[in-house]
This record gives structure tokens, C-alpha cells and sequence, in this order.
């Protein structure tokens, strides 16, 4: 997945938004928190994207080619991934991750403000 592709993917997800942040980081949060981060060289090459993840997915992810412990955050004792290559991770599993990272970070949102989500899907 490219940063082009990662921005555009992210960008469809309701209430989404994007800043760019921690040196050229593009960073994606919902209701202010971050679910997904990418970095790349360049805007069409293969990007570096770090997701949070479930305890168990991240027992299943952490040692799979192409995937890491995130940087930084999994070393404080998040549940954070990061994909750096498409080695057992391929673009469409990538999207289902991402999926559900955003799906548990609007679940810890405060009840007004994953309603107000909700009902931007109507």
C-alpha cells in the first residue's frame, strides 16, 4: 500500500482526519486519537503503516514477515503494529486491520461523540 493509497483508504472512514506530524508522519485519528500512522519516502512508494491491534492479533502479527512491534509504541506497552513490507500482510488484510483499529479507538470515544459518528453513517 502506498502513502497515496493508506491516505485515501483512511480518508474514507467516517469522521476521519489526517495531520502530518512527528516528522512527516501522516497521522489518522478519530474523535482526536490516532488509529493509524504511514511514512514513506515518497507519496507512491510502499509505506511503513503502524496500526493498533487486538492482544491476539497482535501475538499473530508481531512476528509475521514484513510486520513489527511498532516503533516507539509497542516498546510502552501498546498493542501497535507496524506492517513494513507486504511479506505476510497483503494490501487487502492491511485493510481489514485498519478497519478495526479504527473500530476499537471510536469504541473508547465518549458516548456523544461516537453518536455524533453514527449518525454521519446515516
Amino acid at each position: 500500500m502506498t502513502l497515496e493509497e493508506f491516505n485515501a483508504f483512511c480518508a474514507g472512514l467516517p469522521g476521519a482526519t489526517r495531520v502530518v506530524q512527528w516528522g512527516e508522519a501522516h497521522v489518522w485519528k478519530v474523535g482526536g486519537k490516532v488509529f493509524a500512522l504511514a511514512r514513506a519516502d515518497a507519496p507512491d512508494l510502499e509505506a511503513a503503516v503502524t496500526f493498533k491491534c487486538s492482544p491476539m492479533a497482535y501475538e499473530l502479527l508481531k512476528d509475521e514477515p514484513g510486520v513489527r512491534p511498532a516503533p516507539y509504541l509497542a516498546s510502552r506497552g501498546l498493542k501497535w503494529v507496524q506492517r513494513f513490507s507486504d511479506g505476510a500482510l497483503d494490501d487487502d488484510a492491511l485493510s481489514d486491520y485498519l478497519r478495526a483499529s479504527y473500530r476499537m479507538v471510536v469504541a473508547g470515544l465518549p458516548k456523544r461523540l461516537r453518536l455524533e459518528l453514527e449518525q454521519g453513517l446515516a
